[in-house]
């Protein structure tokens, strides 16, 4: 199932430049097309650094900007060095998606969780999270109209089991969404963020099927969630349509968790 794409959504983000990570695949390669068929400039950053450069590539190939970065999110001095060459390769930023998450850390219990998969989700998804979102920072507030989203899920919202690290990081960004927009308003930067259902991408190859079942049965929309269906609100909430929409977390899920 494909988005409709109309002439006022191919211009929703014209002109404006934005950094997506994550962005070699999955959601946050959904979210680089969307981006460049909105009329933005991407710029996309991986650890996967073959995978992150072919997705630029073939963009580029389609006649639109996009520029492929290597960031690893464990990494301080890598994370600043990839907002620094952000910048550069586009001459500023309007927009940052910090989509780049650990998401393949379920699977026990909170008896069985390892310490080290705790303490690997919580730098990614957290601290990875904060300090992309600081290293932009400068850029952002030379923007005109700033925008930060963070990648989310709706699973805090109703307590998935056997996925304690993720859903306590993913909690964690909620929160610190909620605390960026009310010290970043000043700035005029919009901070929001998307919280997806369960996404048919690679990095949720490993779900059991009886979540992907639990799902979609219990959605009010009853079908399998897919890239394609998170894209549009991270376009809004980068675009001039949500200048006066900040701190807030929006679902995604096709109605499992209506809130």
């Amino acid at each position: 199932m494909s988005r409709i794409e109309s002439p006022q959504t191919t211009e929703l983000l014209r002109g404006r430049k934005v950094l997506v990570t994550g962005a070699a695949r999955g959601l946050g390669l959904e979210f680089a097309r969307s981006i460049v068929q909105a009329g933005g400039a991407v710029v996309m950053a991986d650890i996967l650094a073959d995978q992150v450069q072919a997705a630029a590539a073939e963009l580029r190939d389609q006649g639109h900007e996009a520029h492929g970065l290597v960031v690893d999110l464990n990494d301080p001095d890598s994370i600043q060095a990839c907002a620094d060459s952000a910048v550069q390769a586009v001459g500023g930023l309007d927009g940052l998606v910090n989509n780049a998450a650990m998401t393949h850390s379920g699977g026990k219990n909170l008896e069985e969780l390892d310490v080290d998969v705790w303490d690997d989700v919580m730098r990614i998804n957290v601290r990875g999270t904060w300090l992309m979102s600081r290293a932009c920072l400068p850029a952002l507030r030379a923007s005109q109209a700033p925008s930060i989203v963070n990648l989310a899920s709706d699973t805090p919202m109703w307590g998935a089991p056997n996925l304690l690290a993720y859903v306590a990081s993913k909690g964690a960004v909620m929160s610190m969404t909620r605390s960026m927009a009310r010290e970043l308003g000043a700035d005029g930067i919009t901070v929001n963020a998307v919280a997806p259902g369960l996404t048919l991408v690679e990095a949720t190859a490993y779900v059991p099927q009886q979540r992907h079942e639990l799902y979609e049965n219990q959605r009010a929309l009853q079908r399998a969630q897919l890239p394609d269906d998170v894209s549009g609100a991270v376009t809004f909430l980068l675009s001039g349509l949500s200048r006066f929409v900040t701190g807030q977390v929006l679902a995604v899920n096709g109605g499992f968790v209506m809130h």
